[in-house]
């Protein structure tokens, strides 16, 4: 595996309850790069990001800077990847500071308390998702968006060089997907963060992402640049859509839903 590709998974295969959710599945995402994983329904997109941090038991290999997953400790793992999980567990009474800081725990010792680093990369990452204000607010009272930055600023608060996200946009209006998805930008090409990311929205994996992975059935069916893989012939096939693809006016590949007979 080379340095500058710090994702690799070769051969990955997941098998839950009797069930082949994903089998033979291959992807890399080099240093900076953002990756968006698409697919319909019951793909296996999440299933994916989990198996690559280690969460399910899986057949294969899963990199993460040259070294297999399995292999790491979670501690240390958890130094190298960071995750947001689609719907995480936000407790009501518990503040914004208090569960960013939660991000935190892969460097504060056992039975131990955070220290003055930990404070300063909380406060700083708080400070960069313009969530400052809103430190000592309880999570029960923020709206969605703000949720939505409070998970990314948990997550950057490990300051981990790979940053995978589950649905970042989920249940988010046009404006606040948009504001979203531009931070992670912004942090991605400011820190060179690798982002791997699922996305159930296929203009905003196209219009984002470096490059794309279709799952299909728990297999990876196409992979490459944004416009090699929203095609008409694999959206049909493998979303059973009807769509029209036309380049944007910065030539990434726009989809457009259209109904039959239309064309």
């Amino acid at each position: 595996m080379k340095p500058e590709c710090p994702v690799e998974v070769r051969a990955l295969g997941v098998t839950l309850g009797g069930r082949e959710v994903l089998a033979d599945v291959a992807l890399s995402a080099g240093a900076g790069e953002w990756l968006a994983i698409i697919g319909p329904n019951g793909a296996g997109k999440s299933t994916l990001l989990k198996a690559m941090l280690g969460l399910v038991p899986h057949e294969g290999e899963v990199l993460i800077g040259g070294a297999p997953v399995r292999d790491r400790a979670p501690r240390r793992r958890a130094r190298l990847v960071a995750y947001a999980p689609q719907n995480p567990s936000l407790p009501a009474d518990m503040t914004v500071y208090d569960y960013a800081l939660l991000g935190r725990t892969p460097y504060i010792a056992y039975f131990g308390r955070e220290g003055a680093r930990d404070r300063e990369v909380t406060g700083s990452v708080l400070e960069r998702l313009d969530l400052a204000e809103l430190a000592s607010r309880p999570l029960g009272q923020l709206s969605g968006g703000e949720r939505q930055r409070v998970v990314l600023a948990r997550a950057l608060a490990q300051e981990a060089p790979v940053l995978l996200l589950d649905e970042p946009t989920t249940a988010l209006d046009l404006g606040h997907q948009q504001q979203v998805l531009e931070l992670v930008d912004r942090l991605r090409l400011a820190d060179g963060l690798t982002v791997v990311t699922t996305l159930h929205d296929l203009i905003l994996a196209g219009q984002y992402a470096d490059s794309l992975v279709l799952l299909s059935s728990g297999r990876a069916v196409a992979s490459g640049p944004p416009k090699q893989v929203l095609t008409e012939a694999l959206l049909v096939r493998h979303f059973g859509a009807q769509v029209r693809v036309e380049p944007g006016p910065d030539g990434r590949p726009l989809v457009h839903l259209i109904r039959p007979g239309d064309r």
